[in-house]
C-alpha cells in the first residue's frame, strides 16, 4: 500500500493540470489584498473569507477533475491487470490511491495557507484560533471529497463522478436552509431531509468561516465531534469503495 501511495503521490505531482489550479490558487489568494484597497466595510472580514474560500475552491477542483480520472485511468489503459498481478490486495490499491492523492492535497493545502496567513500578515489581521480551525476543517472538507470521488468512481464514469461528486458537496452545505423550508411546509417533510441528511456529509457543519469575526462561540466538543465524524464518513467511503472494487471484474 506504501509503494501504491508513493507513486500515485508522485504521479498526481507531476500533472500539469494541478500546476493549473495552484497558480490560479494563488493568483486569487493574493487577489485578496487589492479587494482589501476596494472595500470600505469589514475589510478584515472580507479578505479572510475570501482567502478560505479560495483554498476551497480550487481545492475542489483539483480533487474532482484529477480524483475522478485516477481508477478510471487504471481500467482504461489495462494498468490495473499489471498492478493486480502482483501481491497487491485490491485494497491495498484503492487505500494506496486514496492516501497518495491524500498527501497530494496535504501538501498543496499546507502550500496555499501558509500563502494565505503571510497575506494576513501583510494586512496586519490578527490570527484568530477560528481562522485556523475553519482552514483545518477546509482541509478535512477536501478529504471528505476525495472519499466520495472515489466512491462514485467505482461505479460511473469521470464525468458523472465530477457531477454527482458536486451534487453532493451543494448539497450537504444546504441542509439548514432545507429544513427551514420544509419545516414550514409538512412534518413528515421535515423529518424524512433529518434523515436524509444522516446518509451526506457534514460539510455544512464544517463551514464555519462564517462565524469568523462574529460573537459567536463553538465549544471545544464542537470541532472534536466533528472531526470525528469526519473522518469515521471517510472510513465508511473508504469501506464501501473497497467492497465494490474488490466484486468488480476487469475484462481484459
Amino acid at each position: 500500500m506504501l509503494n501504491i501511495a508513493l507513486n500515485t503521490f508522485k504521479e498526481i505531482v507531476r500533472n500539469r493540470f494541478l500546476y493549473l489550479i495552484v497558480f490560479f490558487a494563488f493568483v486569487f489568494i493574493l487577489f485578496s489584498i487589492i479587494l482589501w484597497k476596494l472595500t470600505i466595510w469589514e475589510s478584515d472580514k472580507v479578505i479572510v473569507d475570501f482567502g478560505i474560500a479560495m483554498i476551497e475552491i480550487f481545492g475542489l477542483i483539483g480533487v474532482l477533475f484529477v480524483g475522478s480520472q485516477l481508477l478510471f485511468k487504471e481500467v482504461e489503459g489495462k494498468t490495473i491487470f499489471l498492478i493486480l498481478s502482483k501481491p497487491i490486495t485490491r485494497q491495498d490499491f484503492i487505500l494506496g490511491k486514496y492516501f497518495g492523492f491524500s498527501g497530494v492535497i496535504l501538501l498543496l493545502f499546507i502550500m496555499q495557507s501558509l500563502l494565505f496567513l503571510w497575506v494576513l500578515f501583510f494586512q496586519e489581521i490578527v490570527l484568530e484560533s477560528l481562522i485556523l480551525l475553519s482552514l483545518l476543517f477546509t482541509l478535512w472538507k477536501l478529504l471528505i471529497l476525495l472519499a466520495i470521488v472515489f466512491f462514485l468512481s467505482t461505479f460511473m464514469t469521470p464525468m458523472l463522478t465530477i457531477i454527482v461528486s458536486l451534487m453532493i458537496f451543494v448539497v450537504s452545505h444546504s441542509f439548514s436552509l432545507l429544513l427551514t423550508m420544509f419545516a414550514r411546509i409538512s412534518e413528515i417533510l421535515f423529518m424524512l431531509v433529518q434523515w436524509v441528511q444522516l446518509l451526506f456529509p457534514p460539510l455544512e457543519a464544517l463551514n464555519i468561516k462564517d462565524v469568523i469575526g462574529t460573537f459567536e462561540i463553538l465549544p471545544p466538543l464542537y470541532f472534536i465531534s466533528n472531526t470525528f465524524y469526519t473522518f469515521t464518513y471517510i472510513a465508511f467511503l473508504l469501506f464501501f469503495t473497497v467492497l465494490i472494487f474488490s466484486r468488480k471484474n476487469f475484462e481484459e
